[in-house]
This record gives structure tokens, sequence and C-alpha cells, in this order.
């Protein structure tokens, strides 16, 4: 019987989804909290959506204001984690280091949100639940009495290997090759507790295959908001202006710009000494702020990268760390831009050399690409056209369907599993849960 009361709900189409996402999502500074805020925004026009969001630092009634009128099912956390100076950061990753979990989870772990979690999993009150990122993974419980989706927007234990090999200073090395050997352990176990992953590429799903049953991992693609950066693509005639955009607190980017600026920018100026490089992105880090110069800008924190990507003549992606999906590659497309960047940059992205992009590994060939594109205006025009052809097919409206369609057959190839004890009284009912009595919200 209760197995068709499921059924009959699902059937309806309308999936009650408990979101489990650490740290703010607002503002949508980086790439992930883009993606799950736009694919969260396209879920609750048409499913029943609860957001758990928990954050640490100081209290942000401002945020907690904000993540409600943006998504009105947000349920908001303030965990009072250390992450407010270097010094309280630094202190917390000594307190943490003697634990087994790699330090990127173990500071996303909150024993409140673990007791929540638990209840509501418990309780069977949603139809499905998403781990948002590896990091939230120790809220969840070890039994998943409801069906569970791990959003994997990296695989982490790549992230970290290409860390810890590109480093630049001794002790961030250091750092990173613990944290790689703990990641290595714990990534493959944690991801195998899920009922299903969602990985964002194919490169992804590959590097996950090892680990857990490669049916029980899907592919859903990193989008765009077509309307958004469309309305971008009628700005200035070009200059010689090249651009990249990123947080800039982000080691990959730090890497990245750093590489671009010692290895390339020389080439591209020595040919084309008029030429301009911007670095867009919050909290630029101290060695970004080095880089600026006569020929390079660094913005800072902006409001919008619209404007950046309005007069850029070429965008460039030098990254050599990282993992996951740059969502900055389709922007810049749906904008009309021509793109150079490297094979990891683009890493598992519906892109081709040649035919919408432009892909190099050693800095000779970047700057030969850089200097054609803004040398060539009929050359540039073609891969802006292929560009913008290409992000067509990736609109926000079309990823989150498919998102929707995973959390769908997970709820039913769980079912079985999570449905052998009784349910609660108001499983089927429509309206949204509240939190359990012995973990009401503060």
């Amino acid at each position: 019987m209760q197995l068709i009361r499921r059924a009959l709900l699902v059937g309806l189409d309308i999936v009650r989804i408990l979101w489990v996402k650490g740290g703010k999502l607002l503002p949508t500074d980086t790439g992930g909290k883009l993606r799950t805020l736009n694919i969260l925004r396209q879920l609750a026009a048409e499913h029943q959506v609860t957001l758990l969001s928990y954050y640490g630092g100081h209290r942000d009634l401002a945020y907690e204001r904000k993540i409600v009128c943006e998504l009105p099912g947000t349920i908001t956390v303030h965990t009072a984690a250390p992450d407010v100076t270097l010094l309280e950061r630094v202190l917390d990753y000594l307190r943490r280091l003697p634990s087994s979990a790699p330090y990127a989870v173990s500071k996303f772990t909150d024993s409140r949100v673990q007791r929540r979690v638990a209840a509501w999993i418990a309780e069977r009150c949603f139809d499905v639940a998403v781990c948002d990122f590896l990091c939230a993974s120790l809220n969840f419980p070890a039994d998943l009495a409801t069906p569970t989706v791990l959003f994997q927007h990296n695989v982490e234990s790549v992230l970290w290997r290409r860390k810890a090999r590109h480093e630049a200073r001794w002790l961030d090395r250091v750092i990173a090759k613990i944290e790689l050997a703990k990641m290595a352990r714990y990534e493959p176990a944690a991801v195998r507790r899920f009922h299903h992953v969602i990985a964002v590429s194919e490169q992804d799903r590959e590097q996950m295959m090892p680990m857990v049953d490669p049916a029980r991992v899907s592919i859903v693609p990193t989008g765009v908001d077509l309307e958004l950066f469309r309305s971008a693509k009628n700005g200035r005639p070009p200059s010689q202006l090249v651009v990249f955009t990123g947080s800039m607190d982000w080691e990959a980017n730090i890497d990245g710009v750093e590489y671009f600026c010692r290895e390339v920018w020389p080439r591209i100026m020595a040919v084309l000494p008029e030429a301009r490089f911007r670095i867009v992105g919050r909290d630029p880090h101290p060695r970004v702020r080095k880089l600026a110069c006569e020929s390079v800008e660094v913005t800072g924190t902006v409001p919008s990268v619209l404007e950046h990507l309005r007069e850029a003549a070429v965008f460039v992606v030098p990254l050599r760390i990282g993992g996951g999906t740059r969502l900055k590659i389709y922007e810049a497309m749906a904008t009309g831009k021509a793109v150079v960047s490297t094979s990891v940059g683009a890493e598992g992205l519906d892109v081709q050399h040649e035919r919408d992009i432009l892909l190099a590994d050693d800095p000779a060939t970047f700057a030969e690409y850089v200097v054609r594109l803004l040398r060539d205006a009929e050359i540039r025009g073609h891969y802006e056209s292929a560009a913008a052809e290409r992000a067509r097919h990736y609109d926000w409206s079309v990823v989150t369907e498919r998102f929707a369609e995973v959390l769908r057959k997970t709820i039913a190839s769980a079912a079985p599993a999570v449905l052998c004890s009784p349910q609660p009284r108001d499983e089927v009912s429509g309206a949204r849960p509240a939190a359990p009595k012995d973990v009401a919200l503060e």
C-alpha cells in the first residue's frame, strides 16, 4: 500500500525536496553557488523545495532575509563555526587536523545540523534529499531512510591531487598532500553511502567509477542563464581587451592568473603592446593584487561580470587546477565571446577545439591563439558565433529538468529499500514539514 501511495504522489510530478547546503548561498560569487541557486530556482517553480542553508562566522540577518526572499522554502541555521579571520581559520584547521575526515568536510559538519537532518530523513518528511557538495556529507545519517542524492560538483580527490602538484609555496603543498591523503580515503566511502550521485561531466563520472557502481552516477551538465548573458552581446565594439572572471581568493584561479601573467601575457605584449588584461572577481588574494600593472587590471569584487564580458574581445581560462566544470566558459559563450582555455579549464564541457573554443596547454600556443583572435576580426567572429550557438543548448531550464528526472528515478529505484518500515502519518501530505520537536530551530 505504501508503495502505491508514493507512486501516486510521484505521479503528480510534484516532488518534496530537502536540499542541504553548507555555507551561504548568497552572494552568488562562485561557480558552485551559481549552479545551486539556478537549479533551486527552477526546481522551486515546479516542486516543493526546502533549502537547509547553514553557515558559520558572524550571524548575518541580512543574508537570512535575502535567501528566504529568494527561496521561500529556506530554513537558515547559524552554526557560529570560526570562519571570520585568518587566525580563526588556522586554529580551526589545527584543531581538526587529527580527524580522519578531510578539513573541507569536517569544517562544514555541525551537530545541530546533523540532528535535524537525521530526524527529517528518519521520519521521511520529504520524497528525496540532496546533499549539495561532499562537504555536507557528514551531516547525513548512516541510515538513509529517505532516498538521498549526492550532488558532486567536483571529484574532490582529483581537485586536491592537482592542488598538491601545483601549489607554489611549500607549506601549502604539504597541507594539500595531507588533505589529498584524507580525501582519497574519505571520498570513495562517502560516495557509496548515497542512493545516487549526480556528476557535472562525463569526465567526473569516469573518475568516480572506481568508487561506486557507474549505474548509480548520472550526469547533469553545467548550465547558463541565456536570457541574462545574451543581453550583454550587443555591447561596445571590442578593443584589445582580454578578460578572466572568477573568485580571486580560490587557489585554482590564483594559480591560473599567475601562470597567465608570468608565462603567456609577456608573449602577447611582445606582439600587441596595446593589449590589456583584466582580472575580474571577488576578494583578490595578495598574490593576485601583485599582478596589477600598466597592462594588467585587477578589479576586485564587482556587482556583475556582465559589463566586463561586454567589453572583452577575448575571454581566457588559463586554469591548471580544479575539478567539475567552469560556468564562466558557458557565460562567456552565451555573451558571444571567443574563448581560449587550457584543457583543464574546459574539462567536462560540451566544447570542441577549433569548433567553438581554442584549447592550449603550453604558453606559446595559448599566446598565439589570443593574438590571432585579437588581430583577426573575421576569425574572432567565427568563434563568437560558434560559442553563442553552443551555449544555446544549456539554458538552466533544460539542465534542471534533467536534474529533476534524476531525482524522480532515485525515488523510484530506492523506494523498496526505504519503505520497509512504517511511514509517518503525514507521509503523503502536501504541507511543508516542520522541524521535529526535539530539534526545533533556534
